[in-house]
């Protein structure tokens, strides 16, 4: 059974190589960039992946669906640069797909919060959908927090772990949040989706004693207390994005 793996970069040069090297088992890996200015395309290219750059950025969901379309295996596996896929992974990725008892796949994540592994938070266990046959499956049209829909077909997990190094540092992180939170409110302005301070500041006190409290983030320390923090800090600044929308809209009606 062949596999495609498919990535989405833009100035991902720190984690590209790493991030291939970890499914060098795969038949064919698919790049799609947005207009990087570091090494990202050069280091894709040297490894054998195929290349293509894109001059717009469409969101996320949108693009990954840009580089399924260039994917001709059996298979297919959508990672990020910042995720490897570990040799347990992936020995049981390839004896999955061997079998044709099931079209999806679910992968357990493990994601790393400036050099420590979180545990609790919300954050684990967080199952996936990466692994699909390829015509089974595409993503949503979100400009973030994309998800893949199933046309069809069973699907089933896996126990590997991906491992996730999604925020080597806090300006990591909140350079994401930022783009992440205008993304959604943006999406969520054009829905008509409505919005409010109150809202705003409940939404993230919510989020933070969810986090810490019920899913056991003071398990983790001093960075489960950041991580939580960080999550009410995100949801808040999403709505509070979206009030600001809206009332800018309101504003230029009147």
């Amino acid at each position: 059974m062949s596999l495609s793996v498919i990535i989405i970069t833009k100035n991902e040069e720190a984690n590209l190589q790493a991030c291939l090297e970890s499914v060098s088992f795969a038949n064919q890996w698919v790049v799609v960039d947005s207009g990087s200015s570091d090494n990202t395309r050069e280091i894709a290219t040297a490894f054998g992946a195929e290349v293509t750059q894109t001059q717009t950025w469409p969101g996320f969901g949108a693009q990954k669906n840009l580089a399924l379309s260039l994917a001709t295996g059996e298979w297919v596996l959508s990672i990020d640069a910042d995720e490897r896929v570990t040799p347990e992974l992936a020995v049981e990725i390839l004896q999955a797909i061997a079998d044709r008892g099931t079209d999806a796949l679910e992968i357990p994540r493990l994601t790393q919060f400036c050099g420590q592994w979180i545990h609790h938070c919300g954050w684990n266990p967080d199952f996936v959908l990466r692994l699909f046959r390829r015509g089974q499956a595409r993503f949503s049209d979100d400009l973030v927090h994309e998800r893949v829909l199933l046309s069809s077909g069973a699907r089933a997990r896996l126990k590997g772990r991906l491992l996730h190094y999604s925020y080597p540092t806090p300006a990591h992180y909140w350079r994401k949040l930022e783009q992440y939170s205008m993304a959604w409110a943006q999406q969520a302005h054009a829905r008509g989706k409505p919005s409010s301070m109150p809202r705003a500041v409940i939404s993230g006190l919510i989020a933070f004693i969810k986090s810490y409290f019920f899913r056991l983030g003071f398990l983790d320390g001093s960075m489960g207390f950041a991580v939580c923090a960080m999550q009410a800090q995100a949801a808040f600044g999403k709505y509070f994005t979206l009030y600001c929308l809206n009332q800018q809209h309101v504003s230029k009606k009147s």
